[in-house]
Formats: structure tokens, C-alpha cells, sequence
């Protein structure tokens, strides 16, 4: 794996500004059907198992993490959580580098193995937070 820092070549994704556009998006939206008061979304999974699935409790731990509430927020759903905190970073990373017409951060040449891995890793990490969801929160 290789990591560089490179300007934005003529013709590239901005991945900067769509990443950014789009979660800046997600979070307008989902502060205006709070603000209207429409009703939580319902999770077919949880209704018809009365389980937790894979992202249960994302939604109030985004809640809980937007109010600072950050111990809350963990508990609610960790990985959740995660990702909060690293969207989050990478938000004032692409608004610096957007603002600041910094070059941007690129990761080249992924082997097969290291692809294997990170799908390794991506798909235990979502294992590890339902079972964390499944004896954690029976609240759930």
C-alpha cells in the first residue's frame, strides 16, 4: 500500500468535496426530520426478531454524539460510534483541503492480500459490534 500526497489532477473525482457534500447532505436532512418531529424509522429486523441487527442503535448514538454526549454515544452502537468520529475527521480534513487547495491524500497500489485483509477486518468489526449489540443492549 502506498499513501501520497498529490493536488487534484485535471479530470479526478473530488472526493473531497462529494464525500463531504454528501454527508454535510445526510446531516441537513436528518437534522430537519428531528426539527419536523417525523417518527423514528422502524427496523423490520428488530420487529419481526426481536434482535438487534447489525446497526441497531445508530441513530441514538448519532443523536447522543451530536449532543456531545460521547460515553452515550459509544454505548449506544461502538461502531457507530467509530464511524462518527472518523467521518468527523474526515470532514475538516476534506473542508482544510478543499478550503486551502492542499494537496490531497491518496491510497495507491492495494495488494490482493491487503484488500482480503481490510475485508477481514471490516467484516469482523461488524461481527464483534452485533455481538456486543446482542448481549450489551437487551434493551434494545
Amino acid at each position: 500500500m502506498q499513501i501520497v500526497r498529490r493536488p487534484l489532477a485535471p479530470g479526478e473525482t473530488n472526493h473531497e468535496l462529494l464525500w463531504l457534500s454528501v454527508s454535510s447532505g445526510g446531516l441537513a436532512l436528518a437534522a430537519t426530520w428531528l426539527a419536523l418531529r417525523l417518527p423514528w424509522p422502524i427496523c423490520l429486523f428488530h420487529a419481526l426478531t426481536h434482535r438487534p441487527c447489525l446497526t441497531c442503535g445508530a441513530t441514538r448514538s448519532a443523536v447522543a454524539f451530536f449532543h456531545a454526549h460521547f460515553v452515550t454515544a459509544s454505548q449506544w452502537n461502538p461502531l457507530a460510534f467509530l464511524f462518527y468520529c472518523a467521518l468527523s475527521l474526515f470532514n475538516v480534513y476534506a473542508l482544510a483541503v478543499i478550503v486551502m487547495h492542499w494537496p490531497r491524500l491518496r491510497i495507491l497500489r492495494l495488494t490482493a492480500s491487503e484488500k482480503k485483509f481490510i475485508r477481514g477486518s471490516i467484516i469482523a468489526l461488524f461481527a464483534l459490534n452485533w455481538v456486543y449489540l446482542l448481549t450489551a443492549n437487551p434493551s434494545l
